[in-house]
């Protein structure tokens, strides 16, 4: 195999990368710092949001084993349910909002009843 006019270097420590054409770092270790350094949540402020989303998820999912479940506020805030986090709002044409977290939905009803509900995807 002929070795390429120009050398290739490993984007994590600079070191020249040997072997096949199309790799990308000198080694296993040098690939898993680099994706674990672009992968992490940038700073604490977004990883304490992305940290409320997956607890407000767990939370539903673990409320709503059926698919469309009837369940109160205090059950929810007992839970730890924060409702300042959710990923979409669906408005439906009869008038009524939903607000999801991924898949998993919630509406406000009378009484501090909230009925849930999940999409399928």
């Amino acid at each position: 195999m002929m070795e390429s006019a120009t050398h290739r270097l490993c984007p994590e420590c600079g070191d020249k990368i040997t072997g096949r054409e199309d790799k990308k770092f000198c080694s296993d270790a040098c690939r898993n710092a680099y994706n674990n350094k672009i992968n992490k949540d940038s700073n604490n402020y977004m990883r304490n949001v992305n940290n409320k989303l997956r607890r407000n998820y767990r939370i539903l999912s673990e409320l709503n084993i059926e698919g469309k479940t009837k369940t109160t506020k205090t059950k929810l805030d007992g839970r730890g349910f924060d409702f300042l986090f959710f990923t979409n709002v669906l408005h439906t044409k009869n008038g009524n909002t939903y607000y999801f977290v991924y898949e998993q939905g919630y509406m406000p009803l009378e009484n501090d009843f909230y009925i849930l509900v999940k999409k399928d995807v």
